[in-house]
Parts: structure tokens; sequence; C-alpha cells
């Protein structure tokens, strides 16, 4: 658990950093582009990942995959003394620990809510109003930090802009919509349908590949307006969502394949236009601040959204298995039919017990299934925020 504390510490102010350097580096109509390549060589790493630490896990063990980290890393630290430049340096801003601390408090509360909300009752727990306790403390008490404090943790002037709250109402359902497939497809694949894990690797590496080709074609569409665009990446995402709802004990891999790939285009097309938009009519001085609470807001919605959607599939496990048990008994004329007896044949110990697996890993197909559709109508249902961005860039 320390260890894992620690590489979120240490990884997570990366990614921002990285996009505020770009964001400094090139203005105008280059940011677009900009963003499309930075974009590609995030994706690079996600999508190799997969692969290779599948074949790593298969063939040798779980401790090399974390192992390959070391030699990467060290040749990031090489570039970056190499060719990254100290600038932009703030001596006088300080950070706001009451703020940061509060806001950290309303998080881990959220997120240990919906964690173990499922295998504690919810509300029936005294754990669970001690959560909610102190999600509705740490709100309060950063709200009110914010509102009072001569240099608050979230900056009070990114607020102002109209743009850059819409990309974070964006950028946070991007996090949730675009992890979640990574997620939920290997315990799907894995358990269910037995796939073995270099084959789980290669089928989440097609939008890895995805992203690449979406990313692309993103830095092409600089002169459409970006709501199109986001409309159009949020409606592919949907697309993929549905169809792998359509995954059952038969499907072929080739359609997991095409799903995945579909979502990754999808995905590269929306996050170009919602970076774009929401740092266009940033100052300058003020993007180190919005790429962090941009990349916060990300993360947050990543967790928060992976969290409801095993919910999901556990509650409508739950239910299908309650709904199914009762129609495995002994005067089910079903049961009976010739091409159903031998295995499933309810006189034997053995074909019970294989009779009650098939039944649990059908309720799980369910759960997933679920939590699919769930995904797409949360794809569907974020595009009308999408119009409410300012096609002009308001002065700041």
């Amino acid at each position: 658990l320390l260890y894992r504390v620690g590489q979120g510490m240490f990884g997570a102010p990366i990614v921002p950093v990285s996009q505020a350097i770009v964001l400094r580096t090139f203005t105008g109509d280059k940011r677009a582009a900009a963003q499309a390549f930075f974009g590609m060589a995030v994706v690079a790493g996600m999508g190799l990942a997969p692969v290779v630490g599948g074949l790593v896990a298969e063939h040798y063990n779980w401790r090399a995959v974390f192992l390959m980290l070391i030699p990467v890393c060290a040749a990031a630290l090489v570039m970056t003394l190499l060719f990254i430049r100290e600038g932009g340096r703030n001596d006088s801003a300080r950070l706001d620990w009451t703020g940061f601390l509060t806001l950290s408090l309303a998080i881990a509360c959220l997120q240990l809510l919906l964690d173990r909300g499922e295998n504690l009752g919810w509300f029936d727990s005294g754990e669970i109003l001690l959560y909610c306790a102190g999600l509705a403390l740490g709100l309060y008490l950063f709200i009110v930090q914010t509102a009072t404090a001569e240099q608050p943790f979230l900056n009070r002037e990114l607020l102002r802009n109209r743009n850059y709250v819409i990309g974070l109402f964006l950028v946070c359902f991007y996090g949730m919509l675009n992890f979640t497939p990574i997620t939920l497809l290997p315990p799907l694949l894995q358990n269910l349908q037995g796939y073995p894990d270099s084959l789980v690797g290669w089928l989440l590496a097609m939008r890895g590949l995805g992203m690449i080709v979406g990313f692309y074609v993103a830095s092409r569409l600089g002169r459409v307006d970006p709501r199109y665009s986001m409309a159009t990446g949020f409606l592919m995402i949907a697309m993929s969502g549905f169809a792998l709802a359509t995954i059952e004990s038969n499907s072929r891999a080739d359609w997991i394949a095409w799903a995945g790939l579909l979502q990754g285009i999808g995905s590269g097309i929306l996050w170009v236009p919602v970076t774009t938009a929401a740092f266009w009519s940033l100052p300058e001085r003020l993007l180190p601040d919005g790429a962090a609470i941009f990349h916060l807001l990300r993360n947050l919605g990543q967790s928060v959204y992976i969290a409801a959607s095993f919910m999901v599939v556990v509650r409508t496990t739950q239910v299908s298995s309650a709904d199914l048990a009762p129609h495995i008994n002994a005067f089910n004329e079903r049961l009976g039919f010739p091409w159903v007896t031998g295995l499933w044949n309810l006189d034997t110990p053995g074909a019970i017990k294989a009779l009650s697996s098939e039944m649990s890993r059908q309720s799980q197909l369910i759960g997933f299934n679920n939590a699919f559709v769930f995904y797409s109508w949360t794809c569907i249902a974020v595009i009308p925020i999408v119009l409410l961005w300012r096609k002009q860039p308001a002065e700041n």
C-alpha cells in the first residue's frame, strides 16, 4: 500500500507538467497539432504496456512487469536532464496546504465510499456514514478556503474562464470513459472467456492503436468546429460501449478488437479539441495551475467511474443470479430436453455443480454487459455539455 501511494504521488505530476511545457511552447494554430502528438506519445506507452506486460507475465511472472519500470524511468530521467531547461519558475508562489489537505480528504472519502459501499450495505453501515461526513466536511472547508485564501490551491481566476470550466467538466467525463474499458475487460476476458494474458494484452493494444489514429485525425481537423469533433468522439465511444455490451459466451476476439479500436479512435478525436478549447484563452501564467487541476479532474473522474462501474457489475450480477436460480430445479421441463441432459443432469452432484458454475458465469456476463450499457448512455448524456462551449475564445 505504501509503494502504491508513492507511485501515485511521484507519478501524478508528470503528465500535467509535461502538458504545461507543451502549452507554453506552442501557441495559436500549432497548439492543436502539438496536443495531438503529445497524446500520441502518451498513448504509445499505454498501448505497448498491456502487450509487453501480458507477454512478460505469461512467460515469467508478475514481478518482472514491475521491474520493467526501472530502465524506462532511467531513460526518462536522462532525457529530462538533457533536453528540458528550467524556466517559468515562480518563487513567490506558495502551496495552499489547507486547500490541498481538505480536497485530499474529500477525494479520499469519496473513493472509499464508492469502493466499500456495496460490501458494507451502503448507508446501513456506520463506516459509510463516516465517509459521507468526511466528504461533506472536506468539500465545505475546501470551498471556504478557495473563496477566502490569498493564494488558494484552486486559483480563482481559472473559474472565471467559461471555456476552461466547461473543459473541466468534459475532461472529468473523458477520464470516466477513457480508462473504464481497460479496467472492465481484463477480468471479463480472463475469468469468463478464458483468454490468456498475452491475448488480452493484444486486445487492449487495439484501443491504443485506435487512439493514435484518432489523434492523427484530430490534428487534421483544425478548421472544424471543435464542438462537432467532441460530439463525434463521444458518439464513437458510445458505439463501442454498445458493441462491448453484446459480449456473450461465444463472442469472437476480432469483435472485441474492433470495439476497442473504435473506442480508441473516438477517445483520440475527443482529447485534442477538449484540451485545446480548455486552454485556448488562458494566459500563460495560469497554464501550470490550469493543467494541474485539469488532470486532477481527469483522474478523479476515472477513479469514481471505475468504482461506479464495478458497483453496477456486482449489483446486477447479484440480481441476475437471483433471477436465474429459481429456474434450476427438477420441475423445469427445459432441463429434461435431450440436448441438456448429461453434463447438466440434475441427478448427479457433479452436474449440479457444473450447472451452478454456468449460472454464475452467465450472471457475471450480464453484469458486465449492463456496465457497458451504463458506459454508453453516459457518453450520450454528456454531449449537450459540448454545446455550451464558446466557439470564439472569450476575453479573459
